[in-house]
């Protein structure tokens, strides 16, 4: 029999590679923050300007702060302070953007908690909202990854990494790049990430804000869009 090479403690954050993997059942490929009608608006054309519109996100949009806020759920569920915990899930939905920044978070936050407390479930993640109320989904994923004692800090990059693969591989289905392009995208706004991530990791409520407007308004104009092939 082989000898492990490693304690099991240290393989903690292993599940984060099923439970942010899209085999995981959250429904996370009919989803695109609003990329489609940058597409169709013309924003977003080419590798470069998915690259550009990706790093404006990593800096002032809408994931910073899914990123801030579940560094802040990860502390609460770790102190096992389940007050702090609704409270900050609460804000998380109250911050959606629009009727279709709602839709991604709270249809994607429920199936991972459904999902999840079939398979690994812990007492965070049967704490955060009661059955049938809306969950963020950075804030059921933050509930299970401190609820099975993973890192902050490596949870937070693992989260922030799999919400950009999951814009670039829409921006693959709408044929703005090809598989290899994307990946490309992706080794390019790598170091953006990590940044992102280590900063969220240690930061506060007090630093949420986002100011990526036309993201905003991306999201909003999607949900007219005349024909689409995501839900947001």
């Amino acid at each position: 029999m082989a000898t492990p090479s490693a304690e099991v403690g240290d393989w903690r954050e292993l599940p984060l590679f099923l439970w942010l993997s899209p085999a995981f059942p959250v429904g996370s490929f009919a989803y695109s923050h609003g990329l489609e009608w940058a597409v169709e608006a013309g924003d977003v054309v080419d590798a470069g300007s998915l690259s550009n519109w990706l790093a404006d996100l990593a800096a002032f949009g809408a994931p910073r702060m899914d990123a801030i806020l579940f560094a802040a759920a990860h502390r609460a569920a770790e102190a096992a302070d389940w007050r702090a915990l609704n409270e900050i899930n609460e804000l998380a939905v109250a911050l959606a953007g629009s009727a279709e920044r709602r839709l991604e978070t709270t249809a994607q936050g429920g199936a991972f908690r459904l999902a999840a407390r079939a398979a690994w479930d812990c007492e965070a993640l049967a704490r955060v909202a009661e059955p049938g109320e809306a969950i963020a989904y950075p804030i059921a994923v933050a509930a299970a990854a401190a609820g099975h004692g993973m890192a902050r800090q490596r949870a937070t990059q693992a989260l922030v990494v799999a919400l950009f693969a999951n814009l670039v591989s829409a921006a693959v289905r709408l044929s703005v790049v090809g598989q290899t392009d994307g990946q490309r995208v992706l080794a390019g706004i790598l170091p953006d990430l990590g940044a992102m991530a280590r900063e969220a990791a240690s930061a506060s409520l007090d630093d949420l804000g986002a100011c990526a407007f036309r993201s905003d308004i991306a999201a909003m104009r999607h949900e007219t869009q005349y024909s689409r092939l995501f839900r947001s």
